[in-house]
């Protein structure tokens, strides 16, 4: 209980543990303000990806209605992440399973019924966490595929960072599959400011400065729009040499009223349009994607902000668990796609955040972003991608906490750091390094120890990674 007469930075210091996790009110309230400058483009990317792409029917959602649902739906659920699981970490419509949506499952099915299988998607999970079977997996997961876990998803957001900046690019043949900027050449003024705010950012950070990571993303942003006001460079739509996403200019306008038609737009009506098999098929995919993204960030972030325990365990575990269960629904039942831990969160944490009240603070902005969503498109993806860069760096260092000595461990360590980089999947190397963990660690007489459950979920693995030529089956 709070001392009598205490005030109210105290009651918020005793329910959020903050001077116990030795973190502080402004430095809580600095890492709350980070995450959100770094997340604050899925605003914008959401509605590009899931606005206008044509139904199996010809329908298409608004994309201005998806971005007021975007907004509304990370607020409410990274405020409810902050309260009840007292982790500073922001929530947020995950990009594999939106752009999945897009690409793979409305050729099929209405948006309404794809939505559908988001909350059913949704529910499967918050079923597993409730259970406490997905915090068994979690916990039968070994040290060292937890900390290569960190590992790979801090090579895996440097490496957006890097692509989302121009610094690198696709090379538009098989070999090399990218290469630096273009033709092996930095050529566009957005990347300059890219290595410009990196450079800034690590200099920051090598000197210790307190809040390096908001002062460098300012500091850059500003430099940005000079540049726009010099150059008018334009977005990269029109303009090759253009902004990746936002174009860092002064809005015309500041204040927008959201449109929140899209909410309770979603149907269960998949199963008679492409029938039962097909479209358990599809809640598979999304199940083992949403499970695994999130457990495997929930690994990274938390060992990054030092909450996890000897065996890799955090506070609240199960609670964490299901409220990302819930944001899977309520990312459906708001047609914003399935919502899910963002490892972009790890630049508040690289900023000290440690509690759930960086969660409250990152979600209020959310929710001001459904009214001022011409100040969001403000902070240049380029600068954004800096920011991932230099975090990217602070959970990389972690590598130094496993044991090289062991083949029979590098390897699956080795795949599983690599892989989410190189396919752009958190799911996938967790996948691999868990297939590759029980193969490798049994055939080489080590495999006394693993855990049932680990088994069982490196054959689930399996089939999710040989779904296509199953969903070929069934098709036939």
């Amino acid at each position: 209980m709070a001392p009598a007469g205490s005030g109210l930075k105290t009651r918020l210091d005793l329910f959020f543990e903050i001077s116990k996790r030795n973190s502080t009110l402004s430095r809580e309230v600095r890492g709350g303000l980070v995450t959100f400058m770094t997340m604050a483009y899925i605003v914008i990317l959401n509605p590009l990806i899931l606005g206008g792409q044509p139904d199996v029917t010809g329908a298409a959602l608004d994309g201005a209605q998806v971005a007021a649902v975007t907004g509304l739906t990370a607020g409410v659920m990274t405020i409810l992440f902050g309260l009840v699981a007292n982790l500073p970490f922001g929530l947020a419509a995950g990009l594999g399973i939106n752009s999945f949506l897009a690409v793979s499952v409305v050729g099929q099915v209405t948006w309404a019924e794809a939505m559908g299988l988001v909350v059913i998607n949704g529910l499967i999970i918050v079923v597993l966490s409730a259970t406490k079977l997905r915090e068994m997996i979690f916990q039968a997961v070994p040290a060292p595929l937890k900390t290569a876990i960190t590992v790979g998803i801090g090579m895996f957001i440097a490496f957006i960072g890097l692509v989302d900046a121009g610094f690198v690019r696709t090379s538009g043949a098989n070999s090399p599959p990218v290469q630096l900027g273009d033709a092996g050449s930095i050529t566009t003024i957005p990347t300059l400011v890219f290595i410009l705010g990196l450079l800034i950012m690590g200099i920051l950070m090598a000197r210790k400065v307190k809040g390096a990571l908001l002062i460098g993303i300012v500091s850059t942003t500003v430099i940005a729009i000079v540049a726009e006001w010099i150059f008018k460079l334009g977005g990269s739509f029109e303009n090759p040499g253009g902004w990746s996403l936002n174009v860092p200019e002064l809005p015309q306008a500041i204040v927008s009223l959201p449109d929140l038609g899209l909410i309770g737009a979603f149907s269960f009506g998949a199963f008679e349009r492409i029938g039962i098999l097909a479209a358990v098929m599809l809640v598979f995919t999304l199940v083992f994607t949403n499970f695994f993204d999130a457990v495997g960030t929930l690994t990274g972030l938390t060992r990054e902000a030092g909450l996890q325990d000897a065996r890799g365990n955090f506070p609240r575990l199960k609670s964490s668990l299901i409220v990302e269960g819930i944001g899977a629904v309520a990312g459906g039942a708001t047609s914003s796609s399935s919502n899910t831990i963002f490892i972009d969160s790890a630049a508040g944490v690289g900023e000290g955040a440690r509690t759930g009240f960086a969660s409250v603070i990152t979600g209020v902005l959310f929710l001001a972003a459904m009214f001022f969503t011409p100040l969001t498109q403000v902070v240049p993806l380029e600068v954004a991608g800096a920011a991932l860069v230099v975090v990217g760096v602070l959970m990389v260092s972690q590598i130094r906490e496993i044991d090289w000595s062991d083949f029979s461990i590098n390897l699956p360590v080795f795949l599983t750091i690599v892989v989410m980089p190189l396919t752009y999947s958190i799911a996938n190397g967790i996948g691999v390094g868990f297939i590759s963990w029980v193969v490798v660690r049994t055939l080489s007489g080590r495999g006394k120890g693993i855990s049932p459950l680990l088994w069982i979920v490196a054959v689930g693995f399996l089939l999710y990674f040989v779904r296509g030529p199953i969903e070929v089956l069934i098709g036939a």
